[in-house]
């Protein structure tokens, strides 16, 4: 391993989500109390358009909408957000994810039925971040991602321009802000950059082949010239981790795909999703071991987590 030069930005994943519910308020506080140098933001938009921070733009893994709202289902059987408003939504409580069959996908974490969460909006989520930054005299940067801008367009509502609208009232309109911007799709990271000209960080998530689709090819974006043409619109990329490594076929050992290298030639920051000490990927048997390979080896620029203290212990 190399010695690293500087520790990756550790970015809050949902907030501190390994211990509570993801995308709270009372997440979000955690994770800035646990030393997080930004903290995510899942942008979706309401019936009456109003931005909240949640991930899917489904309600029914991390609500009780099903109870509360029993019939307002699509033909899917799943709950959207976009058929709610601002008001009815504030009635749901929020708990831990769970699958499809209503079982916690991470049983060791908050237990579901407990607590009263609730959906925060984006305003109210930033003026969190403000408040804290006040109080505490320490500064921490926020990561929105904006989800799925061209279904939300099939829905009547252009969430980008939302997005960036709330984001320059709040200050974020400058590449020095503390703020990176992320989609996963490129045709509309490249119209915030060219058509409406946001000077903000930008970062191109990259999902796994078999998901790519006419607006992004994930595997195309993986190679050198897909890179370079990143590079054009945006300053980092946020790959899975398996992206970025494979295993050796002697050992089993950890082996760089090279994409962090590409990347870094080509000018962008590499920020990998999703660290979780409960859920270790291949070829990896401790937590620590997992930081300090990708953060020595590959020497990644920042990473998200669900637990940012323990990342924090990892790198110190």
């Amino acid at each position: 391993m190399r010695n690293r030069q500087k520790n990756p930005l550790i970015i809050a994943h949902r907030g501190a989500s390994g211990y509570l519910p993801e995308h709270t308020l009372e997440a979000k506080a955690l994770a800035f109390g646990l030393g997080a140098d930004f903290l995510e933001q899942d942008v979706v938009a309401t019936a009456d358009d109003e931005l909240v921070v949640l991930h899917d733009i489904q309600l029914d893994r991390v609500t009780d909408v099903a109870t509360r709202f029993p019939s307002r289902h699509r033909a899917d059987g799943r709950f959207y957000v976009r058929d709610f408003t601002l008001e009815e939504l504030r009635t749901l409580v929020v708990h831990e994810r769970t699958d499809a069959g209503g079982s916690a996908v991470f049983p060791r974490r908050f237990p579901v039925g407990l607590g009263e969460f609730r959906i925060p909006t984006l305003d109210e989520e930033l003026s969190l971040v403000e408040g804290l930054a006040r109080s505490s005299n320490r500064s921490v940067g926020i990561y929105p991602e904006i989800k799925v801008p061209h279904w939300h367009r099939s829905e009547g509502v252009d969430i980008t321009a939302l997005v960036l609208g709330s984001l320059k009232r709040w200050g974020y309109d400058k590449r020095g802000d503390p703020c990176y911007l992320q989609c996963f799709d490129a045709q509309e990271l490249r119209r915030i950059r060219l058509e409406l000209d946001s000077d903000l960080k930008l970062v191109q998530l990259i999902g796994a082949p078999h998901e790519s689709d006419a607006r992004t090819d994930y595997r195309h974006l993986q190679t050198e010239e897909g890179l370079r043409e990143a590079a054009e619109y945006a300053d980092g990329i946020g790959p899975g981790l398996a992206q970025l490594y494979t295993l050796a076929a002697i050992d089993g050992h950890p082996v760089s795909s090279g994409l962090a290298s590409a990347a870094h030639a080509a000018g962008l920051v590499v920020h990998p999703y999703t660290f979780r000490a409960d859920q270790l990927p291949p070829g990896f048997d401790d937590f620590a071991e997992l930081v300090d390979w990708f953060a020595g080896t590959l020497r990644i620029d920042g990473l998200f987590t669900d637990f940012p203290d323990l990342v924090r212990d990892a790198l110190h």
